[in-house]
C-alpha cells in the first residue's frame, strides 16, 4: 500500500525539532507511517525507533512543534514565500535526487523551475579583481546565448554577490541560497541587490526566520547549492575556502566542477589550481569550456564584426602587438611595457569579448 503524502503542517513541525537532519527526518517518516502518529508517542516509544536516541526522543517531546508550524505558515502568507516539502512535485528535482536534500524548502520570489539548466558560481569573499571580471563576464555570455541557464550563489561577499549583481544586470534569473531564514538578509549590504534578483530569480533556505547565520549552517547552505546545480564553478579559493566544500559535495552528488586555473604565486587561485591538477574539477577559461563538458548547443550568434574595433588605449596596444602573430604573454608585457597582472586581465577580458584568441602553449593572437 502507498504511503500517503504527508501533510505540510506535519511536515513544518517535524522539520522544527532540533536535530531532525536531512536524512533522518524522511528515515522517520518512513519508519513512523504518520507524523501525527510520532508525536503523540512517549519517550520509551520514541526510543525504540532507529536512530532517535535519548537526546532526539526528549526534544520531540519537550514542545509543541505545531505552534512553530503554524507561525511559519503565517509568516509565509504575509511575504508571499513558498514553502516545498521533499514531497511535493514543486521540490527542485536535482536536489531531491541528493541523499541529503532537506525536508522542506522556503522559496521566495520565482519558483525554481526543473526544466531549466542551473549553474552554481561560488568562490572567495576576498575576490581579485581577475576573478570578479571573469564572473561578470561569463555571466553576460551566458545570457546572451542561454536565456534557459539560471545562476546560483550564496548572496556572500567576494565572488557570489559579483554572480548575482552580474545577473541582474544582464537580465540572467539567479537564486541566493541563505545560511538563515527569509526574515532578513546577511550581510545587510546586500539586501538591495536581493530585493532586485526576485525579479527573475528568487532567495532559497532551509532554515525558519529567527536562525542565526553561523558557521554550520553556512556549510549546510553549500550542499543546497551543489544539489540544485548541474554543475559548479570555483572562480576563486583559497587552499581551504568553503567553495571547496561546495565542489567536493557537488563531486559527491555526481555533478561536474569546473575551477577557473591561476598563478601558483596567487592565493585566491590555490584552491582552484589543487581541485585542477588532483582532478577534481574540469579546467575552465570560457564559456567554450562549459558548453563542450555539459554538452551545450550555443544559439547561433547573428552578430556581424566590425571592421573597427572600440577599445581602450591599454587594449589596443596589445591589439597592435599581436599583429605580428601569436604571441607569448611575456612577450606582451615586454612590448607593450604592462606590468603581468594588467595584461592577463586585458587579455581576458578581450578573449571573452571576441577580440583575440588564446592558443596553445599559453600564446595569444588576434581573433
Amino acid at each position: 500500500m502507498e504511503q500517503e503524502m504527508p501533510d505540510l503542517r506535519d511536515c513544518l513541525a517535524l522539520w522544527a525539532v532540533p536535530g531532525i537532519g536531512s536524512m533522518m527526518s524522511k528515515r522517520i517518516i518512513s519508519y513512523s507511517g504518520g507524523i501525527k502518529e510520532l508525536f503523540r508517542l512517549k519517550t520509551n516509544d520514541l526510543l525504540r525507533i532507529p536512530g532517535i536516541g535519548q537526546t532526539l526522543a526528549e526534544a520531540i517531546r519537550h514542545e509543541d512543534y505545531y505552534r512553530i508550524a503554524d507561525e511559519m505558515l503565517d509568516f509565509a502568507n504575509k511575504l508571499d514565500v513558498s514553502i516545498l516539502t521533499w514531497f511535493d512535485k514543486r521540490y527542485p528535482s536535482r536536489l531531491k535526487s541528493c541523499e541529503d536534500s532537506p525536508l522542506v524548502l522556503f522559496v521566495k520570489g520565482q519558483p525554481i523551475d526543473s526544466a531549466k539548466k542551473y549553474i552554481a558560481m561560488v568562490g572567495t569573499r576576498s575576490a581579485t579583481q581577475r576573478g570578479q571580471a571573469f564572473t561578470r563576464e561569463l555571466v553576460e555570455q551566458i545570457g546572451r546565448t542561454h536565456p534557459d541557464v539560471c545562476i546560483v550563489s550564496g548572496l556572500a561577499y567576494g565572488i557570489d554577490i559579483a554572480a548575482h549583481k552580474a545577473s541582474v544586470e544582464f537580465g540572467v534569473p539567479t537564486y541566493g541560497v541563505l545560511a538563515h531564514g527569509l526574515d532578513t538578509i546577511y550581510p545587510t549590504q546586500h539586501r538591495g541587490v536581493a530585493t532586485e534578483m526576485l525579479k527573475k530569480g528568487g532567495l532559497v533556505t532551509e532554515f525558519y526566520p529567527k536562525t542565526v547565520p553561523d558557521k554550520n549552517n553556512f556549510v549546510r547552505r553549500n550542499r543546497i547549492i551543489a544539489g540544485l546545480c548541474d554543475a559548479t564553478i570555483v572562480v576563486e579559493s583559497d587552499v581551504k575556502g568553503g567553495s571547496l566544500i561546495t565542489a567536493e559535495l557537488a563531486n559527491a552528488y555526481n555533478r561536474d566542477v569546473f575551477a577557473l586555473p591561476g598563478r601558483p604565486s596567487d592565493k585566491y587561485s590555490s584552491g582552484c589550481n589543487k581541485l585542477i591538477k588532483t582532478s577534481q574539477a574540469h579546467l575552465v577559461e570560457s564559456l567554450d569550456d562549459i558548453e563542450y563538458v555539459l554538452g551545450w548547443n550555443s544559439q547561433p550568434k547573428a552578430i556581424q564584426r566590425s571592421l573597427f574595433i572600440d577599445l581602450d588605449p591599454e587594449s589596443q596596444k596589445i591589439y597592435d602587438v599581436l599583429q605580428d602573430g601569436e604571441l607569448s604573454i611575456d612577450v606582451i608585457c615586454r612590448s607593450t611595457g604592462m606590468p603581468m597582472p594588467k595584461v592577463s586581465s586585458l587579455l581576458l577580458t578581450m578573449e571573452l569579448n571576441g577580440v583575440v584568441r588564446g592558443m596553445p602553449g599559453k600564446l595569444y593572437t588576434r581573433q
